[in-house]
C-alpha cells in the first residue's frame, strides 16, 4: 500500500489517500472503511446523453465520485472490494442522494475522509504501508489426491489453487493406475507452486501432509527438477519444510505452523506469532484457567485490574456497525497497551483467526491469577 496524502486535525478527523498495490492490500482497505465514512474514487458511470435529433442514447463516462458508504462487499478470493453509497459531492453526471457503487481495486488511488481516525485504524495504514508486511510463506498442504496451494500473508491465508485427482487404489500384482495416476497428481501441485510461488519473496514453503505423501512429492519433484535442470526449484531447495499435518484440507495449515520446526524457522512473521499467541492461551487456559480469560466482559474486567500480559483480538470486531460497541474494543486495545501489555490483533481471514472468532474473538493471557473473576464466571456457566 502506498500513502499519498495524510490530513488529520487535532481531533483525529480528517482524510488519507491511498494506492492499493498488492491483492491483500484490498484487505486492508476493507479494515479501513466504515459505513458513514466519505469514500472518493474514480468510477465508471452509465449516463444518457439525447442528441439535437431527440434520440436518446447511454455512455459509459470515467468520473470522480464522493461517496457516503453504506455497504461494503469484500470477496477475499479475487481480492476484490464493492462500496455502495450515495453521491454527497455535486457532479455533471450524477445527481446528489443518487446510488452508486464504486469498485476499488489494485494501483488505483482513493480518498477515505473520517469523522474519527481510531488508533486500530492508523496501526493498520502503518502497518500496510511496510513493505516488510508481505508475503513471505508459501504452503502445500497435501493427501493423496488432494492438494492446497496457499499463500500466508501476515493477513491472510490465500488459496491460490486446489489440486484433485481421482488415485485408483492400487491392486493385488498391478500398481501402474494408481502409480501414473500418483505421478500426475504431483506434477500437477509442482505447475500450482511455480504458478503461484514468488521465491523472491517467500522465505519458506511448507510441506504438509500425513503419512509419507510429503517425502514422496518432494523426492519427486525434485528429482523431476535435476533431470529438467529446472534452476528455480533446486536453488529454492533449502526453503522448502517437511511437516505433519492431519489432511490435504486448508484448516490442516494450523497444525503445520503450530510445529516447533515451522515455528523457529518462521519466528519473524506475523502468522507464526499470532499462532504461538492461540498455542499459549490455550496451555494457560489447561494448566492455569485463573490467567486465562475470554469474552469481552471478563477480558475488560481483567484490564481493570492491569493484569492483561498478552490481549488477543480479532479484527472482524473493528468491523462492526455499531460506533459505541467498535469505539468499545479501541479503547480495551488502547488501555492494554498503556498497561504495559502485548496486543496481538488476529485476522478473521486466518486459520488462527477463525479459531479466536469460535472464543468470541477476544481473550487474553494474564500477567497474574485474577481468581475471583474465574470464580464468577464458572458460577455463571453453572
Amino acid at each position: 500500500m502506498k500513502l499519498v496524502r495524510k490530513d488529520l486535525e487535532k481531533d483525529n478527523a480528517g482524510q488519507v489517500t491511498l494506492i492499493p498495490e498488492e491483492p491483500e492490500d484490498m484487505w486492508h482497505t476493507y479494515n479501513l472503511l466504515q459505513v458513514g465514512d466519505s469514500l472518493r474514487a474514480s468510477t465508471i458511470r452509465k449516463v444518457q446523453t439525447e442528441s439535437s435529433t431527440g434520440s436518446v442514447g447511454s455512455n459509459r463516462i470515467r468520473t470522480t465520485l464522493t461517496l457516503c458508504v453504506e455497504t461494503i462487499d469484500f470477496d477475499s478470493q479475487a481480492c476484490q472490494l464493492r462500496v455502495k453509497g450515495t453521491n454527497i459531492q455535486e457532479n455533471e453526471y450524477v445527481k446528489m442522494g443518487a446510488y452508486h457503487t464504486i469498485e476499488l481495486e489494485p494501483n488505483r488511488q482513493f480518498t477515505l475522509a473520517k469523522k474519527q481516525w481510531d488508533s486500530v485504524v492508523l496501526e493498520r495504514i502503518e502497518q500496510a504501508c511496510d513493505p516488510a508486511w508481505s508475503a513471505d510463506v508459501a504452503a502445500v498442504v497435501m493427501q493423496e489426491g488432494l492438494a492446497h496451494v496457499c499463500l500466508v500473508t501476515p493477513s491472510m491465508t490465500l488459496t491460490r489453487a486446489k489440486v484433485e485427482v481421482n488415485i485408483p487404489r492400487k491392486r493385488k500384482g498391478n500398481c501402474s493406475q494408481h502409480d501414473r495416476a500418483l505421478e500426475r497428481f504431483y506434477e500437477q501441485v509442482v505447475q500450482a507452486i511455480q504458478r503461484h510461488i514468488n521465491f523472491e519473496v517467500v522465505k519458506c514453503v511448507l510441506v504438509a501432509s500425513p503419512g509419507f505423501v510429503r517425502e514422496q512429492f518432494c523426492d519427486y519433484m525434485f528429482q523431476q527438477a535435476v533431470k529438467t535442470d529446472n534452476k528455480l526449484l533446486l536453488e529454492n531447495r533449502s526453503k522448502f519444510l517437511q511437516v505433519h499435518s492431519s489432511s490435504g484440507h486448508k484448516y490442516a495449515l494450523k497444525e503445520a505452523l503450530c510445529d516447533p520446526a515451522v515455528t523457529s524457522r518462521l519466528s519473524d512473521t506475523k502468522a507464526a506469532g499470532e499462532v504461538k499467541a492461540l498455542d499459549d492461551f490455550y496451555k494457560m487456559l489447561q494448566h492455569e484457567p485463573d490467567r486465562a480469560f475470554y469474552g469481552l466482559k471478563h477480558v475488560e474486567r481483567a484490564n481493570e485490574a492491569m493484569a492483561i500480559d498478552t490481549l488477543l483480538i480479532s479484527d472482524e470486531l473493528f468491523r462492526h456497525q455499531d460506533v459505541a460497541t467498535r469505539a468499545r474494543y479501541v479503547k480495551l486495545v488502547d488501555s492494554v497497551r498503556e498497561n504495559m501489555g502485548t496486543v496481538r490483533i488476529f485476522s478473521s481471514l486466518h486459520v488462527s483467526g477463525e479459531q479466536l472468532g469460535q472464543l468470541t474473538g477476544v481473550a487474553a493471557i494474564l500477567r497474574f491469577p485474577v481468581a475471583e473473576l474465574s470464580d464468577e464466571s464458572s458460577s455463571e456457566e453453572d
